[in-house]
């Protein structure tokens, strides 16, 4: 086990383009660290410097006391878990798992022991003298998982390793991964584009956007403090709903549609609202809102998931379109209009400028 420390990195390509744009990042001993964001964000690529398959451009990367820059991928003490499981189709589930300590001189007996103590943790001991074919994903990517481990490595790096699997398989497969990585208390670093893996997995959020750090930090904080609108519509789903206001007198109003004003103490040019949808709720008919953001929602659609409904609509005429969370089977006609209330503390403002997250809270707030 380990520190991982990266400071400065940078990764650019042939032709000046530049992936990876001076990401630095300190992970503790035993810490799950999560890479989360869109496709071609870099997270991929910072982990592949990380494990030395990308060379870095700049920067340094220490992998505890080391620094790795010009390490050999095999001398890092570092174990990697892909998404496509990578295992000899022509070996064994025990061989698979083996051939790393074998190659690496481990004395048979260790071999033995590491090989039967990580199938134990997986619940593979069954399908030690299996051939991957014979093996469904969950169980090939518990295969790989093993590799990994009897490698005792200071650190597990995971690209994406769930991407194969189905919906119901990732699920329990998240749940393996936690528990293991707690067990076993090794640093590991994480990539995913899913923000809800990214979620329940990590114990901190890396979120990136164009080959930059938008926020790191637990994903509670993240989830209710987001440091800018891209985080915000990245983390949480459905997302975050974001609103643009501009100055008129006083107060600020929708640049799209009409019926909501917002009186502000803030020199700014441009300011976006932002409510999540769990945020946003439906007045009952005959009572009073007692929250600070009251306005009208137009349904134009209406989602139900089971336990929950997602509500779409428009705020007033012409306004923007809105999604709330709502309980149960909600039963809404396509043009009603429904009452919608939030409390001041679950509104957030960003600069319309930069997009960064303005720590403001609305003086009021009127339909």
């Amino acid at each position: 086990m380990a520190k991982i420390k990266l400071d400065d990195i940078r990764k650019v390509y042939a032709g000046g383009v530049e992936a990876v744009k001076g990401v630095s990042i300190d992970i503790e001993d035993g810490e799950f660290i999560v890479l989360v964001g869109p496709s071609g964000c870099g997270k991929s690529t910072l982990l592949r410097m990380v494990a030395g398959l990308e060379a870095i451009t700049s920067g340094t990367a220490q992998i505890g006391a080391r620094t790795v820059n010009d390490v050999e991928p095999a001398d890092r003490d570092i174990a990697m878990v892909f998404q496509n499981y990578a295992l000899y189709p022509h070996m064994s589930v025990y061989n698979n798992m083996a051939y790393g300590l074998k190659n690496r001189g481990t004395a048979k007996a260790e071999i033995e022991s590491r090989v039967r103590e990580a199938a134990r943790i997986l619940e593979i001991e069954d399908y030690l003298d299996r051939k991957p074919r014979a093996l469904s994903g969950g169980q090939r990517q518990r295969v790989a998982m093993g590799r990994a481990i009897v490698r005792d490595p200071a650190a597990f790096l995971f690209d994406e390793p769930l991407s194969n699997l189905d919906a119901k398989l990732r699920v329990q497969m998240r749940i393996e991964i936690k528990k293991l990585q707690k067990s076993l208390g090794t640093t590991s670093i994480y990539v995913t584009h899913d923000q809800l893996e990214a979620m329940t997995l990590a114990d901190r959020l890396v979120v990136l956007n164009g080959g930059q750090v938008e926020q790191i930090g637990a994903p509670i904080d993240v989830y209710e403090k987001p440091a800018s609108t891209f985080v915000a519509s990245f983390i949480g789903s459905p997302a975050m709903n974001l609103l643009a206001l501009q100055k008129q007198g006083q107060s600020w109003q929708l640049q799209e549609g009409e019926g909501l004003e917002i009186e502000l103490d803030v020199a700014a040019e441009e300011i976006t609202l932002g409510v999540r949808p769990e945020d946003l709720h439906i007045i009952p008919q005959g009572q009073t809102s007692h929250g600070v953001l009251t306005a009208h929602l137009i349904v134009s659609a209406v989602e139900p998931v089971g336990a929950e409904s997602y509500v779409h609509g428009t705020l007033g005429n012409g306004g923007p379109e809105v999604i709330l969370r709502a309980p149960g089977k909600a039963q809404f006609a396509i043009g009603s209009k429904l009452d919608v209330t939030a409390t001041p503390d679950k509104l957030h403002l960003f600069d319309g400028n930069t997009g960064k997250r303005m720590e403001i809270t609305p003086m009021r707030v009127v339909a």
